[in-house]
């Protein structure tokens, strides 16, 4: 198992120092991990998740479990328990999720960007999907697009779908 990137959810400012008043809820961090989603489901608490060493944040070695949360993806009819970690030092949270989803969404990436490709080559969305998320996808898309690129972009979305997740944007987020 390899460490990925990791993401601040709340903020992204510096750990607070020891003994201050820490807000736990505001020092969430993401781990995406390569782990596969279905041993995760089949061994629940069981699975063996990596530990991270050191907090990223204060470089604290006392890192421990902090239990598991429950998250729910596509292709699963209950919830799939993720790993949480816990630092004493700065109050930071580490989540850990697989590499193949972006954070806060159900379905992977390779799916979302199967379905976006689909609608714009093909002018319709491929079966079996809810059409709803999948034109929530393409409008997030084309938003941040225009954001980020301009009204001069004209290499396709696909393209600039590809360009997005290279600058570590969630290219189909509503979020700018």
């Amino acid at each position: 198992m390899q460490w990925g990137s990791a993401t601040f959810l709340k903020d992204n400012t510096p750990p607070p120092e020891k003994g201050s008043n820490r807000d736990p809820k505001n020092s969430i961090l993401i781990f995406f991990v390569s782990v596969k989603i279905k041993e995760i489901f089949a061994l629940g608490k069981k699975y063996p998740w990596p530990r991270p060493a050191v907090c990223p944040r204060c470089k604290d070695s006392r890192v421990w479990g902090h239990g598991f949360v429950p998250a729910y993806f596509d292709g699963f009819v209950e919830s799939v328990l993720l790993r949480r970690y816990r630092c004493p030092g700065c109050g930071c949270v580490m989540r850990l999720r697989p590499k193949e989803y972006f954070a806060r969404f159900q379905a992977p990436i390779e799916t979302i960007r199967f379905c976006l490709s689909h609608r714009l080559n093909r002018g319709r969305w491929p079966p079996g999907r809810s059409r709803s998320r999948q034109r929530h996808w393409l409008r997030a898309l084309r938003r941040k697009t225009m954001a980020y690129l301009g009204k001069t972009w004209h290499q396709g979305l696909m393209t600039a779908f590809d360009w997005l997740l290279q600058q570590a944007v969630i290219p189909v987020s509503r979020g700018i």
